[in-house]
């Protein structure tokens, strides 16, 4: 019979020309078994022909005709409905006896010809117009794991018919001008691999479009969680020339998605001694390469593949191959992105996470997963990425907005994209999917960072017709108010732009900015190569900026506080920094500065400050000692700094940083050494409840406002004020919870310093808290406190 009018082929009878015939899978699938020397598991597929058999028996064509006169794919709702009836009208009809009892009689001898009774299959639905190399239709679909007998496949088949019709597939097929009924399905049945570890391949770098190397991403169990983003898979990097492996990146795994003996599919524990092992050999590794390596030269293109272990024989198998599309399409335009931007009104959710710093944008996507490309990124784009550090900036600071798979509102990227003022989107993996696996690279996204939501595509809102009238500008007013409000800020960049807002100064300057942003080299690797004063003329001329933008309002400039880590990133830091299993409670802050290994160092950090304060005359600058353990450190680091000509005066101030529980224990120890504190909360909570705010498992005990933080809190205000030192604090938790700034200003606190974004906002509340408390006093009749806030 011939291949066109086949109602079913076997995967040796079909090539990869025969797209029209059984769609871009099952045709992939029948290319690899029949031409490329690679393993893959046997099976046959339903064809284009059978499935327009069963729609025109059943008159399933005019029915659908009907039911999508008219469908706007562009509205959500109507989408939605269509789709559900068209797909339901598809699953009430019967399959016709005949093809019904063709595909029983294919799976019995399926299993006559691998030698199981019933076999266990995966039923994979394959589209005429899918994987062709400027359109991909993959995974618009649905697939059907581990299912056996003749009747469960029927079933299946007709399931796969039906999901031809999901929303997003009508969405696609309209948006690429494809006819919904010209559209066919094949329905590959094939031989069900029993993965003990599975996932895909690529034979380019999809995120930069490098094809030197080979990328395969593997988890425990069936490949689904991997494809889906449920896990975060291994990372192994091969080289394509040699089939060497580049690197390895090996990540813990909880949960895992297996097969149930009796069929279909469930989610385990992964066991604790396999959570953290590597989940392919070495040599397993380099099969797959040697597979990816055939697979592309045959097709001549990059290629996107899947793949699966098996735990019966610990066999390699690839499951499917198509060709990759994005930059395969980048290839044919000689690397250039299109510049054509559609823009839409429908919303189609991407991947959501929290909302670190509020905005709405839109534009195009850059996923870097590696520091290594930062230079890559470009002005306008928005950075999709793991998790930003400190070295990152640069690119933090060209980005449209930016959206992580990890962190929480007080990692890295929150704190930045705050201040810097841009959207910032975080943790989009503990939300459901990683935004770096979900999101592709180059396309166009529409970001609401402040509800957390990345949809695709360019939304245009609807403009709503403003009356002809005439607009009277008021100016803002916001009330004086007896806690002062100070703003953080790091860029000395962004010094002159924030100088406008009613802050009451700068209540903590980061010193970090200025090293990844303009100095980049680390300052005993300078020392060592004679250039110290590279470091206090870079440190000076920024500190410089911020002092003179916000003059006469003093600014407090905290002494840097890299983690070992985040040092070892500066240029030449290999050979003076320490490999700490815990950096972020390792060699940082105080504990530096006094260090003979560091005290050089320190001392160019204290001649930038003398320099502002002196040579340019920039009086307002006050200092910040960070992460200060015990008063023995603090006596030591201020001894240090009054050698450099940097003593407490009336004009100078030397402030704590109050983030260590022993901070507020020894409160009026360190009174002696300094003029005042500055809550940092996020670490003070953190060290407090034993909670590591950036660990998505436990992050949701991480609380500012939990009792023994704010009982720590007041224990310090009261025992500063007993010898006349000032209290403030510098964590975000004020503007956040108005019911913390409540609670900070009825406990006497002297000032709050939060991000720019919120300085207008945190005024005005502060106002409102203030007032309150003084009509409380005036009547009798305010709030209790309900909650013993004595220590």
């Amino acid at each position: 019979m011939e291949k066109e009018k086949a109602f079913l082929l076997w995967f040796d009878q079909l090539e990869r020309k025969d797209v029209a015939i059984a769609g871009g899978k099952s045709s992939s699938l029948g290319e690899l078994t029949s031409h490329v020397d690679v393993p893959v598991p046997y099976g046959f597929a339903t064809t284009a022909c059978a499935y327009r058999y069963f729609f025109e028996k059943t008159g399933l064509y005019g029915k659908i005709k009907a039911l999508i006169a008219g469908l706007d794919v562009d509205n959500s709702a109507q989408l939605r409905e269509v789709c559900a009836k068209v797909r339901q009208a598809i699953m009430d009809e019967e399959m016709p006896q005949d093809l019904q009892d063709l595909i029983a009689q294919a799976y019995k001898e399926l299993g006559e010809k691998v030698g199981q009774a019933d076999p266990f299959v995966a039923v994979r639905s394959s589209a005429t117009a899918e994987d062709l190399p400027d359109a991909s239709f993959a995974g618009q679909q649905d697939t059907y794991l581990n299912v056996k007998g003749a009747e469960t496949i029927v079933a299946k088949v007709k399931e796969c018919y039906a999901s031809c019709f999901t929303d997003r597939a009508v969405y696609y097929r309209e948006k690429q001008g494809f006819d919904h009924l010209d559209v066919a399905l094949s329905a590959a049945v094939q031989m069900m691999v029993f993965s003990k570890a599975a996932g895909v391949m690529f034979t380019v770098n999809v995120a930069t479009g490098d094809d030197k190397n080979i990328l395969i991403e593997g988890a425990w169990g069936l490949g689904e969680y991997v494809v889906q983003g449920t896990v975060t898979p291994d990372n192994y990097t091969v080289n394509k020339a040699t089939c060497e492996i580049v690197e390895k990146n090996v990540n813990a795994q909880d949960i895992k998605l297996i097969r149930k003996a009796d069929g279909d599919c469930e989610e385990v524990v992964v066991p604790l001694d396999e959570q953290n092992e590597q989940k392919l050999t070495d040599e397993q590794i380099k099969q797959l390469a040697e597979c990816a390596k055939k697979i592309e030269a045959h097709y001549g293109c990059y290629m996107d593949m899947e793949w699966g272990v098996d735990e019966r024989d610990n066999k390699v198998y690839i499951l499917q191959a198509r060709p990759e599309t994005v930059w395969s399409r980048r290839n044919k335009e000689n690397g250039a992105p299109k510049e054509e931007k559609k823009v839409t009104t429908d919303r189609k959710v991407i991947v959501k996470g929290l909302p670190a710093s509020p905005g709405n944008v839109a534009g195009r996507v850059h996923v870097i997963l590696d520091p290594s490309h930062i230079d890559e990124f470009k002005e306008g784009e928005i950075l999709v990425t793991e998790m930003t550090a400190p070295d990152w900036v640069p690119a933090m600071k060209k980005a449209k907005a930016i959206v992580t798979d990890s962190g929480g509102m007080t990692c890295h990227a929150s704190i930045v994209s705050r201040e810097l003022g841009i959207p910032c989107i975080v943790g989009t993996k503990s939300r459901g999917e990683a935004a770096t696996t979900t999101i592709p690279d180059g396309i166009d996204v529409t970001i609401d960072a402040t509800h957390g939501v990345v949809y695709e595509g360019i939304i245009e809102e609807p403009k709503a017709e403003q009356p002809a009238q005439q607009v009277v500008a008021a100016a803002e007013y916001f009330p004086p108010t007896g806690t002062k409000i100070y703003m953080n800020l790091g860029d000395p960049e962004l010094a002159e732009k924030y100088a406008a807002l009613p802050c009451d100064g700068i209540g903590l300057m980061r010193e970090e900015f200025i090293w990844t942003t303009y100095i980049h080299e680390h300052p005993l690797y300078l020392i060592k190569i004679g250039q110290p004063e590279k470091v206090v003329d870079q440190l000076a001329e920024g500190i410089r900026q911020v002092c003179q933008a916000m003059a006469p309002r003093p600014v407090t400039m905290r002494f840097s506080d890299f983690k070992s880590s985040e040092y070892r990133d500066l240029k030449g830091g290999d050979e003076f920094e320490p490999n700490e299993p815990s950096a972020l409670l390792g060699w940082r802050g105080a504990s530096r500065y006094y260090d003979p290994k560091y005290i050089e160092a320190f001392k160019l950090e204290c001649m930038a400050v003398r320099k502002v304060r002196e040579e340019f005359g920039l009086k307002n600058l006050n200092v910040m000692i960070p992460f200060c353990r015990n008063v023995e450190e603090c006596e030591k680091v201020t001894k240090i700094m009054a050698d450099c000509g940097l003593s407490r005066g009336k004009d100078f101030k030397v402030w704590l940083m109050a983030e260590i529980p022993s901070n507020i224990i020894l409160a009026d120890q360190f009174n002696k050494f300094v003029d005042g504190y500055s809550i940092g909360s996020n670490d003070l909570t953190m060290l407090v409840l034993g909670c590591d705010r950036d660990n998505d498992t436990v992050s949701h005990i991480y609380d500012e406002r939990n009792l023994a933080v704010r009982r720590a809190i007041r224990h310090l205000i009261e025992v500063a004020h007993k010898d006349g030192k000032t209290v403030s604090i510098c964590g975000q938790a004020p503007s956040v919870y108005p019911e913390f700034c409540e609670f900070l200003i009825k406990s006497g606190i002297d000032s709050m310093s939060v991000n720019p974004d919120t300085v207008k906002f945190t005024k005005k509340l502060a106002a409102q808290i203030e007032q309150r408390i003084m009509m409380d006093a005036l009547t009798g009749k305010g709030r209790q406190e309900v909650e013993d806030l004595n220590w």
